[in-house]
């Protein structure tokens, strides 16, 4: 919604129509990633299942670098959203620039971080010498690419608060096709290209993550989008915002980090289980990520309009839109779930492994099926949290959760030493306790009482 090229209207109404008009692009530009992750294991499953196995591990190591710039994108995102439903336009641009500072900084001592313990902790930590040295290989080179993914982030964050969604699917859809084409000509070593085998999956994403960063760069120019926010290159200084970014990212980064650790921690439980359990759990996180995209797409979406409505002072409102957000969610679970345990023989196939392969993963695929419904309601209210201003609420519900998921998955993996798919009930727990702080917080109405005493503070 523009008023003219000079002052935007950026708040956001509570129809059906405007929460799938924002959140049907976020959940194209979800999905792509998602279709890159299966496209990588599908490729690497032609070097075998060992192959498939290590990309579990390297993913989810990866995963935890990946997400302090999506929490802080979503810390970001925001803070964007609450200025552009208060009209205060003109504090977009330096967020935004103090952001991209922050991330920026991020990413370098994330590669620093990668380089010096990703050795010591995969050597220490997994039983296979093959494994490792294929898994530390391949991170070394994965995480290069951190710049150029957080840079991305941080526009997409602005492309969200500002309503342009639509727009966010011109980069992911550029980042998609580079990621195939060189998967396929770098792992096997097609059309003259060298043969990189496991590391061609490496190289090839941070090819693509050039591309994508590029192409949105582009979008938000040739939009005059950057025209007007009154974007520019130049950071004024002091950082007037950056306590404001940091006290909303930090919970949110340390709590997304958290939750991949927490995933890490898992899987080198199931590799302890052999490759099959590890190649099959990875390919659970591809389905469960894959189909899970209209649902994250919904939750970030709850995120930014409860922020937005929020900074417009509906604070009756919320509820409202809480509602419609999460019956989309459920409904939409509900069908994908359907679909998942009607053709899991059809989805499972695709990754090439055989049909030994394909029966053991199908009680796991049910598992990981039936805990998306919870997971559908549980995200929206959790973002709810996040739109509403509270991180550190969230922060202290993932580290309860948390702490039940390990003791849970650690017991049954590695004391009583049972079926994997056991080990996958532990997501119903998880979002269990996901969920019930989370909707308590936001029933108490605490977060009026904290909102509006911030607001009064910066009045005064």
């Amino acid at each position: 919604m523009v008023a003219n090229e000079q002052t935007p209207d950026l708040r956001v109404g509570l129809s059906y129509k405007q929460i799938l008009q924002m959140a049907l692009p976020i959940s194209a530009a979800i999905l792509v990633p998602q279709i890159n992750f299966v496209t990588n294991n599908i490729f690497l499953g032609t070097l075998g299942e060992s192959a498939l196995a290590v990309a579990g591990i390297t993913g989810i190591f990866y995963m935890i670098f990946a997400v302090i710039g999506q929490g802080l994108n979503t810390g970001l995102q925001s803070l964007l959203s609450r200025k552009a439903g208060a009209q205060q336009t003109e504090q977009i641009a330096q967020l935004f620039n103090e952001g991209q500072l922050i991330a920026l900084v991020m990413s370098v001592l994330g590669i620093a971080t990668v380089w010096l313990l990703a050795p010591i902790v995969l050597r220490s930590t997994m039983h296979d010498p093959t494994n490792v040295d294929m898994a530390v290989n391949f991170l070394q080179i994965r995480i290069l690419g951190l710049p150029l993914l957080y840079m991305y982030l941080m526009r997409n964050a602005l492309l969200v608060s500002t309503h342009q969604t639509k727009l966010l699917i011109i980069g992911t859809a550029t980042e998609a096709l580079f990621n195939v084409f060189f998967d396929y000509v770098l792992i096997n070593g097609k059309w003259g290209f060298p043969q990189m085998g496991f590391n061609g999956a490496a190289v090839a994403s941070i090819i693509a993550e050039l591309a994508g960063l590029l192409s949105v760069m582009v979008v938000l120019k040739k939009n005059a989008i950057i025209k007007q926010l009154k974007i520019s290159a130049n950071i004024q200084w002091p950082l007037l915002y950056l306590p404001d970014i940091v006290k909303q990212a930090a919970p949110i980064v340390l709590q997304y980090v958290l939750s991949i650790i927490s995933w890490e921690i898992f899987y080198i439980l199931i590799e302890h289980h052999g490759s099959r359990a590890l190649a099959i759990s990875n390919t659970m996180r591809n389905i469960f990520g894959f189909f899970g995209c209209f649902t994250w797409a919904l939750a970030a979406t709850t995120n930014s309009m409860v922020s937005n409505v929020v900074g417009q002072g509906l604070y009756d409102k919320v509820f409202e839109l809480i509602g419609k957000i999460m019956r989309l969610s459920l409904g939409f679970s509900a069908i994908v779930c359907g679909v998942i345990n009607l053709f899991p023989h059809a989805i499972l196939s695709v990754y090439g492994q055989g049909e030994a392969f394909v029966n053991d993963a199908i009680p796991v695929l049910q598992v990981v099926s039936s805990a998306m419904m919870l997971m559908s309601v549980s995200v929206v209210w959790l973002n709810a949290v996040t739109g509403s201003g509270n991180p550190n609420m969230n922060l202290l519900t993932e580290i309860c959760a948390i702490v039940v998921y390990i003791i849970y998955v650690y017991t049954v993996l590695e004391v009583y030493h049972l079926p994997i798919t056991f080990g996958w009930a532990s997501e119903w727990l998880y979002w269990g306790v996901m969920l019930v702080p989370s909707y308590w917080f936001m029933q108490s109405n605490r977060w009026q009482k904290k909102y509006a005493k911030q607001q009064q503070d910066i009045q005064d």
